[in-house]
């Protein structure tokens, strides 16, 4: 069997997150490498930051493949004395290609919001809003009726821990079966979890005004949708493992010889938060 190409790992990589699936105003694809190059060990991660790079480079990565874009907005230089020079230069220097599945990884199914679904406790689920004409999020039920707090503490102990922690808006003993969910930012569906007639959305970065106001729509504490704010990083994350074994079994499939063929998820929390102070737990207690 012939040498795994760039090109063979992109042309999976196009059929499992197609680049027109992703929202218009988002920049997916191949940023470094050569179509030529072969490909035997594939890093991935959630961001392509500098300490990522330098990771994929000392484990001898070929291919790193990050959820996050590098290039997202214009940049005018590459030089190294700015982050994103430095980082292109090391990935060009390193011999490193890098490919970036964002939003069209948050749509795919199976993809970045089954992942976190799946650790939601959800089987089923369906779309929860349509943008720009792609499904965006997910929706379905839990098979039981639990409180608030147990859903927060089970879905902790699914994701990997972050400094940050989740944070919960809503009371401890606040009843949740239908789950609504969007894997990173996401108060701008939370109007749609609350047509979707969820008890719970779980995404990312909720900003104060957003949070503070659907949480006024609900009436009372008791109202839902309650709000879980995951992380960012944390929240996509999972998909990391599911796309990498997906990846590995379509070459296969495909007749690549993945005799030799190594991945690795980075250990690295790309979490821009170090550490909290005074956090209140659902008992009301500081931590």
């Amino acid at each position: 069997m012939s040498t795994i190409r760039l090109r063979d790992v992109l042309t999976v990589l196009e059929e499992m997150y197609p680049g027109d699936s992703a929202q218009s105003w988002d920049q997916v694809g191949l940023v470094t490498g050569d179509p030529d190059q072969p490909v035997r060990r594939v890093h991935a991660a959630v961001d392509p930051t500098l300490e990522v790079i330098e990771e994929a480079r000392e484990a001898g990565a070929d291919l790193l493949i990050t959820h996050h874009p590098l290039l997202l907005r214009g940049v005018h230089s590459v030089a190294t004395t700015s982050a994103k020079g430095a980082s292109v230069t090391c990935l060009v220097v390193s011999d490193i290609a890098l490919y970036v599945a964002h939003t069209n990884a948050d749509v795919a199914e199976p993809g970045v919001n089954t992942a976190l679904a799946q650790a939601c406790g959800l089987a089923a689920t369906e779309p929860l809003s349509l943008e720009e004409g792609t499904p965006m999020g997910r929706v379905g039920y839990l098979a039981e009726e639990i409180t608030l707090a147990d859903f927060a503490e089970r879905l902790a102990e699914a994701l990997p821990s972050a400094p940050g922690g989740i944070r919960v808006s809503g009371p401890p003993d606040g009843r949740v079966r239908r789950v609504a969910l969007l894997g990173g930012a996401g108060d701008g569906l939370i109007d749609a979890a609350r047509a979707a007639g969820a008890d719970v959305y779980v995404t990312a970065d909720l900003r104060h005004h957003p949070a503070l106001e659907a949480r006024e729509e609900a009436r009372s504490a008791a109202g839902t949708p309650f709000l879980v704010d995951a992380g960012h990083w944390t929240s996509e994350s999972l998909w990391l493992e599911h796309m990498l074994a997906r990846l590995e079994n379509s070459l296969a499939d495909a007749g690549a010889d993945v005799v030799g063929w190594e991945t690795h998820v980075s250990t690295i929390c790309t979490d821009p938060w170090t550490f909290t102070v005074g956090a209140q737990t659902a008992q009301g207690d500081p931590q």
